[in-house]
């Protein structure tokens, strides 16, 4: 009889165990927010500004740390002032005050630390981006006046991006969670007759997440 109730002890402690051990992570994340960038063009003809915006990420967990994320933000017209000196692609200098957007699309790997309380985070991302203001540039600055410019067609509007960066995730239940900063580095690179160099960015999130399809390790 002792080692039937023996046997039963070393059971219950045996299912407790493994009841400790197993825990849950959602198999996908999708990540909704509101963004704000602060632009830094590399041109010294024209001033940096900040750019509102939002969209989100979806996210694909391999376990409870470790995902791949698909990030998309777009921000919306803002006005940028150029006043070009005269230089070899304008020959008689050139100004104006013209619109554009800015769109990032962005993947990378994304490590979670899931405490009790907070679910920090940071993540790499590599992808690209676009805007429209330097084709707009173009036509406002460049046809007007023919020969204005010493080029005759408009620039890309594609270029490389890249940030890092990370935040916070304070769970509400199993299925949302409140997304209060994320904080990130983000480098655009468009080179044209606009500008010159990569561009020095700065944007910041918050939002909610909602998270899918739970599953115990």
């Amino acid at each position: 009889m002792k080692i039937v109730r023996a046997i039963e002890v070393v059971g219950v402690v045996a299912l407790l165990g493994v009841a400790a051990w197993a825990q849950e992570f959602p198999r996908a994340e999708l990540a909704l927010d509101y963004s704000f960038a602060r632009y830094a063009p590399s041109a010294s003809y024209t001033k940096g500004h900040s750019l509102n915006g939002g969209g989100g990420a979806i996210k694909i967990n391999i376990n409870e740390y470790l995902g791949f994320v698909m990030d998309l933000q777009g921000y919306g017209s803002n006005k940028t002032s150029f006043n070009i000196p005269p230089n070899t692609f304008f020959p008689g200098g050139g100004s104006g005050v013209v619109q554009g957007n800015l769109f990032t699309y962005m993947f990378g790997p994304q490590l979670k630390v899931p405490a009790h309380r907070i679910h920090p985070f940071g993540q790499l991302l590599f992808g690209a981006a676009h805007s429209n203001v330097y084709g707009n540039a173009f036509k406002q600055i460049c046809q007007p006046i023919s020969g204005s410019c010493a080029f005759n067609k408009a620039p890309a509007g594609d270029a490389f991006a890249m940030s890092f960066g990370g935040g916070v995730d304070i769970p509400i239940n199993k299925n949302f969670s409140f997304r209060p900063a994320e904080v990130d580095y983000l480098y655009t690179r468009f080179t044209n007759q606009f500008t010159n160099a990569g561009q020095n960015n700065v944007r910041f999130s918050a939002g909610v997440v909602i998270s899918f399809a739970h599953t115990t390790y």
